[in-house]
């Protein structure tokens, strides 16, 4: 049983994440959003360390803190007049918004839960994986191996650096 402690800290750090989750979407100043964004990113690395996940954690703090906040804040700067207001977005279509909102949280829900009790079944129980098995396990290319994905992402990440300083050039 865990300590009263230990389930405050879990609820206050969840509830950092969410309240500063939906700050991130919802303010109309852009560097106020990257900061936002930087909040959510320290709240979750948080999380990975109260899970004793600290390899985890400081990857978080490293990568996506440290890394594509900088990124992002980079761009901010190079594309755009940081101070200004974003002009606020009218739709006609919010309740088609909404609904396929609605539909995406079920459908992605319905697939992570029946991915987990899937995987749950047939993985064995690993108490502590080591160094050698994480760094497999990121960069393998079986099934349940994540090499191509971080490769997407890096190709994705590539691209929109080229397209910022492309429009940086333009101006």
């Amino acid at each position: 049983m865990e300590s009263l402690g230990g389930i405050i800290m879990y609820w206050v750090i969840a509830l950092s994440i969410v309240i500063f989750s939906v700050l991130t979407v919802t303010t109309r100043k852009i560097l106020r959003s990257a900061t936002y964004l930087l909040f959510v990113l320290f709240a979750t690395a948080a999380l990975y360390f109260k899970l004793d996940f600290e390899f985890l954690g400081a990857v978080q703090m490293a990568v996506y803190a440290g890394g594509i906040v900088v990124l992002f804040v980079f761009s901010i700067l190079l594309t755009s007049h940081p101070g200004d207001n974003t002009s606020r977005l009218v739709s006609k279509k919010r309740l088609l918004g909404l609904v396929a909102g609605v539909a995406t949280l079920v459908v992605a829900g319905w697939a992570l839960v029946s991915r987990c009790a899937d995987m749950a079944a047939q993985l064995p129980v690993m108490d502590n994986p080591t160094m050698h098995q994480i760094g497999e396990t990121l960069m393998g290319t079986g099934k349940g191996e994540y090499l191509l994905p971080f490769e997407a992402i890096s190709v994705l990440l590539l691209a929109c650096i080229i397209g910022g300083v492309t429009v940086a050039r333009k101006r």
